[in-house]
Formats: C-alpha cells, structure tokens, sequence
C-alpha cells in the first residue's frame, strides 16, 4: 500500500538514536542510509510507503529507471523509522513520524516531486508478467499428454524426471510415458510444479509483479 506525506520545510532538533552493535561496516552502511533518507527529505516535496507482490528485482530495476527523477529506498524497516523519526519529538522535519508507522513488513520508500495522482496512475496500472514462483495459485489447470516432449534436448530427462515427470528416451527423444496433471486450478504451486511450468513455457504460468495501489490518505 501506498501512503503519502507532505514533507513541510521545518526542522526539528534531532535525538541522537543507539543502532545497537554492529559492524564497522554494517554501521557504516545504516548511517549511510539514514543520510540519504534525510538528504531526500530535504530535496523532495513528497514522500510514499510502498508494499510489493512477487517482487523481481529486475523489474524494479526497470522501475527505478522510468523514475530517475525520483529516489526509492529498500531498507531495514527500523533503520528507516530512525532515519525519519519514530515520534514527535525526535522526527527529521514535521509530520515523517507519521510515514514511520507504516514501515511493517516488506515494504519500501518512494521520494518524489510527482503528486499523489501521478504515482497513483502510474502504478495502478503497471504490471509485468514474469513466469510464477513456488506458492503462486494457479489459475487454471494443467495436463502434458503422453508422448514426445521434442522441445527438450535429451540431456535434460534426467531433470525432468527428479522434477517427477514420467519421462523415458526413446530413439534420443525426451517422451512421457503416460498423461501427467501438472497442477489443479487453485493449487499453490510447489517449487517442482512452478519449474515444470517455466520449463513448458505455458502463457498460464506466468505471474504479475505489482506495486500494490495507492490508499488515499494524506496527512
């Protein structure tokens, strides 16, 4: 879900906040993060907390690369909200302490220039497909049917069969050796059903990625 905050241009002091012991480096990195989420207030008009389903870093790649006027932010949730802030008293400018209860789960930061309606449009409406992972639902039924699988090479039977394929060489052909149920609609694919599935190349395997839909709340 997204939720957005209007970043005024007022300042407040800062409470100095324990990271716990760490690394050299680690703490290095957390103090790293916390700069940059604090440059980005100070820089950008808006800010929104963001959840992903099946998340694919490359296709948040891609993201990232449409929205190079903005900065997205995937970090320790607790890093984060001190960063921010996580009250009244000790946020980085007024009202980031309210974005800090958001910050449950897998979720991530979005910095940007662009009103509410314009990330609401965009991500509305994008998703990418992508072939489904193990615990995907799937949406309809599937059966490879006895006989030549001639879109395999031979080296790859072995593989198919530990995936629990019925298969035998015939004459150097991968070939099933009786029909087989890949899945029922509205299984959970397990990891073997979601490799079968990739392998076949079946346009109903796939699965969308998706930044969730905006929740119209402003503070």
């Amino acid at each position: 879900m997204f939720f957005c905050a209007i970043i005024n241009n007022i300042f407040f002091y800062i409470y100095i906040v324990s990271l716990t012991k760490t690394t050299k480096k680690g703490l290095e990195a957390k103090q790293n993060l916390i700069e940059e989420l604090r440059k980005c207030a100070d820089i950008y008009r808006y800010v929104f907390v963001f959840s992903v389903e099946n998340m694919r870093n490359n296709k948040l790649k891609d993201i990232r690369t449409a929205w190079k006027h903005s900065r997205f932010f995937f970090g320790k949730n607790k890093v984060m909200m001190i960063a921010l802030g996580k009250g009244p008293t000790d946020e980085y400018k007024d009202n980031l302490h309210k974005v800090s209860k958001f910050l449950r789960g897998e979720v991530g930061v979005l910095f940007t220039n662009k009103t509410k309606d314009e990330v609401q449009e965009y991500f509305s409406n994008f998703k990418e497909v992508d072939y489904a992972r193990a615990g995907n639902v799937a949406t309809m039924a599937m059966t490879l049917d006895e006989g030549p699988l001639e879109q395999f090479p031979h080296s790859m039977e072995p593989q198919l069969r530990q995936l629990g394929l019925p298969t035998a060489l015939k004459k150097g052909v991968v070939t099933l050796i009786k029909d087989f149920e890949v899945c029922k609609e509205g299984d959970t694919l397990t990891p073997e059903q979601a490799r079968i599935l990739c392998f076949i190349h079946f346009n109903f395997s796939l699965s969308y990625f998706s930044i969730s839909s905006l929740v119209k709340m402003k503070f």
